[in-house]
């Protein structure tokens, strides 16, 4: 039976591997984002190399509530969802020197990175299936270690899906977490990444490389697999040794 899935941030990166790996399994994608051009060239590219109409596209701001409840209703329009992939979030380079500074740092990084899963899954939550529904949030090895306002937005988001997983777990819903190291292949590193920090940054991986978009969406899809009933409240790491036995 054909799946429907809903992954936010899905027009790029890791969002939209894993968008390319649900939908080669005959589920049925939207991807969400900000920009629909972004979003309409990644379901055209994913659409195409599989021949098939498989992704489609719906565009809003995550952080806008009301935006969010149109969203909703334009999904659930289409029926009832099997599996949502809080993908959505980003990494704000600053320096601030003065506390409005760093209190408008801290809220933006909030409000991207915690705020866009808990306002589209509360959203989408009364139309997840039940038993057999998936969410599935993207974190950051940075959540178990820090940085900033980074790494603290990500753990907010660990701790919020835990309490979740427990909350839903006695209507057959499991929510898990996917926490990816250094993953060059990202938004997150467009400005950031130099021939430097990157040398720097493998060479703390015990396997040696960066990770990829692919290697991460797998793991996406394991969690959200009919299979996977049983694996609720846990945080993956896939970070090629980078932080080992912590979750």
């Amino acid at each position: 039976m054909t799946r429907r899935t809903v992954i936010s941030g899905g027009g790029t990166g890791i969002g939209k591997a894993a968008a390319r790996r649900f939908a080669a399994d005959g589920d049925s994608v939207v991807i969400v984002g900000r920009r629909p051009a972004i979003l309409e060239a990644a379901a055209a590219e994913i659409n195409t190399a599989l021949g098939a109409d498989r992704v489609t596209t719906a565009a809003a701001d995550l952080t806008e509530p009301d935006q969010v409840h149109a969203l909703a209703e334009q999904i659930t329009a289409g029926g009832p969802v099997d599996v949502l992939v809080n993908n959505a979030g980003t990494f704000f380079e600053r320096t601030p020197d003065t506390l409005s500074g760093i209190a408008a740092w801290y809220i933006d990084t909030y409000r991207t990175n915690l705020i866009t899963a808990v306002l589209l899954t509360e959203a989408l939550l009364p139309h997840l299936i039940r038993p057999g529904g998936r969410i599935v949030s993207v974190s950051s090895i940075a959540a178990l270690r820090g940085p900033g306002p980074y790494g603290a937005s990500k753990a907010a988001l660990h701790g919020w899906s835990l309490g979740l997983a427990r909350h839903l777990a006695p209507q057959g819903i499991t929510v898990n977490v996917i926490a990816p190291g250094f993953v060059p292949a990202t938004e997150v590193w467009d400005d950031m990444l130099t021939p430097e920090v990157e040398a720097a940054r493998v060479a703390g991986i015990p396997l040696g490389r960066p990770g990829t978009p692919d290697e991460v969406a797998a793991g996406i899809v394991h969690l959200a697999a009919p299979d996977a009933g049983w694996t609720t409240g846990q945080i993956l790491q896939i970070n090629g040794g980078d932080l080992l036995g912590r979750g």
